[in-house]
């Protein structure tokens, strides 16, 4: 009998890959700005004012004036893990959301988006589609090989979102946290540099101009692109 045990694939010319920059990106929908507390800090929180259940998932939040998260946004401003990004909608000017790049993991090439908090006004649009779809093909172009999303379990349209973009559920992380001293359970997900192709041209097809009619709503859907191109896979979620 043979003692030889399996062992996984080599992953050749492999290196460490660079982390990510606090340097803007562009999109035709929105742009992606590293947070600056002075440019940034009033206009997010005239956007996330009166919105309090943005913050039920969140580790922080909510915050009761201007002055508030300003001081949340100068603690957090210039780090490089979590690297904080201000989505900005390119029609209005205004800011309406914040996204991360964090857990960067360049040994391994692995990295996660995470604290994404989008305002009403942002929420279902392309611009904030978009602007996902710019910091997932920004690590994937640099080398990365997985790109992870990860949620509290109980929030359905986080887990909802992962799906539509094209993640594939990996688990449940039971008992990860404590969070505002109440339990969480995390839901992972990830989308690995081999499907990136097929989701990335999906990404293409929804964004272009001609999937959106006269009223602007949309022709394709992204959920069902992306689960053509074979990503989004799910248990369905209770709740």
């Amino acid at each position: 009998m043979s003692d030889k045990r399996p062992l996984g694939p080599e992953v050749p010319g492999w290196a460490p890959v660079e982390p990510p920059q606090a340097a803007p990106m562009e999109g035709a929908y929105v742009r992606l700005e590293p947070l600056d507390p002075d440019s940034h800090a009033v206009d997010l929180h005239r956007a996330f004012g009166g919105h309090e259940s943005l913050w039920d998932y969140m580790g922080y939040g909510p915050f009761t004036s201007s002055a508030a998260y300003h001081r949340w946004a100068r603690e957090r401003a210039g780090g490089a893990d979590p690297l904080f990004l201000v989505l900005r909608a390119r029609d209005s000017g205004q800011c309406g959301g914040i996204a991360a790049y964090l857990r960067v993991d360049v040994a391994n090439g692995s990295i996660e988006a995470g604290h994404i908090c989008i305002a009403p006004e942002l929420q279902r649009t392309v611009a904030t589609t978009e602007a996902l779809f710019l910091m997932i093909d920004w690590a994937f172009g640099a080398g990365y090989r997985r790109f992870e999303w990860k949620c509290d379990a109980l929030n359905m349209a986080s887990r909802r979102s992962a799906r539509r973009l094209g993640f594939t559920y990996e688990g449940l992380f039971r008992q990860a946290a404590v969070v505002k001293g109440r339990n969480r359970d995390t839901a992972w997900f990830s989308i690995v540099d081999g499907e990136w192709p097929a989701l990335r041209e999906a990404y293409r097809i929804w964004l272009s101009a001609e999937n959106f009619g006269l009223d602007g709503q949309q022709v394709e859907r992204l959920s069902d692109l992306t689960r053509l191109a074979g990503g989004g896979g799910e248990p369905a979620a209770k709740g």
